[in-house]
């Protein structure tokens, strides 16, 4: 399972706020550590992205070379 899947939504927690009052945001955001900060950061970027992990790595190049 990724972090993805993981991911689950808390609906007993909901509000609702306005788009111009960042203050609640920034007040969560930033009483959270650097790392968490960091694994929301991921776990938003797998989700807009998508997450595949097989692409996760290098692809290997293979180049075939004779000898004289």
């Amino acid at each position: 399972m990724n972090a993805v899947e993981a991911a689950r939504l808390d609906r007993a927690a909901f509000a609702v706020d306005s788009l111009d009052d960042d203050a609640h945001e920034r007040e969560y955001r930033l009483s959270k550590t650097p790392g968490q900060r960091m694994e929301a950061l991921e776990l938003m970027r797998q989700i807009i992205y998508g997450y595949d992990p097989a692409t996760t790595r290098l692809q290997r190049v293979l180049e075939v070379v004779e000898l004289e």
